[in-house]
């Protein structure tokens, strides 16, 4: 049976995998959602390329910012839980 140690390491390195699987997906995927809505904007507005191109940007935006917080979530401590209250 694995000591403790190795099953947490082979947890880190899980963790650090599905991450380094998600955080690419995440930034396509906006881009992707975005950028077809705006296609969809255009083709019922007659608007051309612009609100694709306008959309696509948004949602490019929108994945950096979401990749950002996953990545500083990533080292943070899980909050503590408050204990008991008291006086209430």
């Amino acid at each position: 049976m694995p000591d403790f140690d190795t099953r947490k390491r082979r947890g880190a390195y899980m963790r650090e995998a599905s991450m380094a699987w998600e955080l690419p997906i995440v930034l396509v995927g906006t881009v992707l959602i975005a950028g077809g809505l705006g296609y969809l904007l255009d083709r019922w507005l007659h608007t051309g390329p612009a609100l694709m191109l306008i959309l696509g940007l948004v949602g490019f935006a929108a994945g950096i910012w979401d990749m950002l917080r996953r990545l500083s979530s990533v080292n943070k401590p899980p909050p503590s839980s408050p204990g008991p209250r008291h006086g209430s």
